[in-house]
């Protein structure tokens, strides 16, 4: 079972997309971890919690999502798996930075639920 973690400081977009793929984690193809803080999700990877793809939010209170995935990216356990942005953030200096993180892809808010499905299978090689 693939393992993915969304982590957005607002609750309607976290409801949105887990939404989104609600028909994957109920034909258990993956299980669903949602965080609102970054640092929540680097405590969980520091604990041992490996996960197949995160889609983060840029801008959050506690800590940027590329402050975020520039961490994960040093960490062992971690830092081959593919980050998705998931942003209102259009602005290129700020895409070229994600780029040199090592982002995998950026979809930006407001989404539609079809349109992350879709990326979320196209990352993980669901059918």
């Amino acid at each position: 079972m693939k393992k993915i973690i969304f982590v957005d400081d607002s609750k309607t977009v976290l409801m949105t997309a887990e939404m989104s793929v609600k028909e994957l984690v109920d034909s258990n193809q993956v299980e669903l971890r949602i965080y609102e803080n970054p640092l929540d999700v680097l405590e969980a990877v520091e604990n041992g919690f490996v996960y197949d793809l995160l889609i983060t939010d840029i801008n959050m209170p506690q800590m940027s999502g590329l402050d975020m995935a520039k961490k994960l990216k040093t960490m062992e356990s971690v830092k081959l798996k593919p980050i998705l942005a998931l942003t209102t953030e259009r602005s290129p200096e700020i895409m070229k930075k994600g780029k040199e993180i090592g982002l995998a892809g950026w979809v930006v808010k407001p989404f539609s639920p079809a349109k992350l499905l879709m990326g979320v299978k196209r990352v993980l090689k669901l059918g």
